[in-house]
């Protein structure tokens, strides 16, 4: 069975944010191959896509590397997050179905159980879920493909440390789906832009470790969907 260029590229990715292959790193198609356990084809197509979102840049006489963004560069993802995130909440007030308000309310409630418990290593995937859903809900598919490749970068390009109060910070969540269920377009932009602003000071600038990429075989997942 051919796997799909898309699962290679999800689990090329996944290396990438993760720190597998760190910015600067050769990536050749035999070796990328040779880990997934795939063909050179879909690891061609991969590499292209990648090239197209800009995790990848293509070197003369070096081929595919791990792209090396700038401070700037980063500083800019933060910017452009914080502009698209308000107008997916407002578009999700608007176009949201009754299922994504359940997913949204379901997620606020084991977001704030976290938080007042003091169960903070939960948090951070509870946060990335809602934000994805609150885009979802947005009925955009442009709109959503755009946040998802932000979030990739954003977690390539910073660590994020725990919000300081997170019980405010889900308080601001409830707020959302609340303007959500009434359909309030305004306010639900408003509070998401507020929340993204306040999420700012617990990004820094990821600072990679210069340790030889181990490069062990590693089959793809066929049946990821969430990249």
């Amino acid at each position: 069975m051919r796997i799909p260029a898309r699962a290679v590229c999800s689990a090329i990715r996944d290396d990438i944010v993760g720190g597998v292959f760190q910015p600067g790193a050769r990536l050749t198609e035999e070796v990328l191959a040779r880990r997934y356990g795939v063909s050179r084809v879909p690891v061609r197509e991969a590499l292209r896509t990648l090239e197209s979102e800009g995790f990848v840049t293509t070197r003369r006489h070096a081929g595919a590397c791990v792209a090396e963004p700038t401070e700037q560069e980063a500083a800019d993802l933060l910017e452009l997050r914080a502009l698209l995130e308000p107008l997916a909440a407002s578009r999700a007030a608007r176009r949201r179905t009754d299922g994504h308000l359940k997913v949204l309310r379901g997620l606020v409630r084991l977001g704030q159980g976290r938080a007042r418990q003091g169960q903070v290593e939960d948090l951070r995937a509870l946060g990335g879920w809602f934000h994805e859903t609150l885009a979802q809900a947005s009925g955009s598919p442009g709109l959503i493909a755009l946040l998802a490749q932000l979030r990739h970068k954003v977690a390539w390009m910073y660590t994020v440390q725990a919000p300081a109060r997170p019980v405010e910070s889900w308080a601001d969540h409830a707020a959302i789906v609340d303007a959500l269920a009434r359909r309030d377009a305004e306010r639900a932009r408003a509070l998401a832009a507020a929340h993204a602003e306040r999420a700012l000071g617990a990004h820094r600038i990821r600072v990679w470790p210069s340790v030889a990429v181990r490069e062990p075989q590693r089959a793809v997942n066929t049946a990821s969907g969430r990249h």
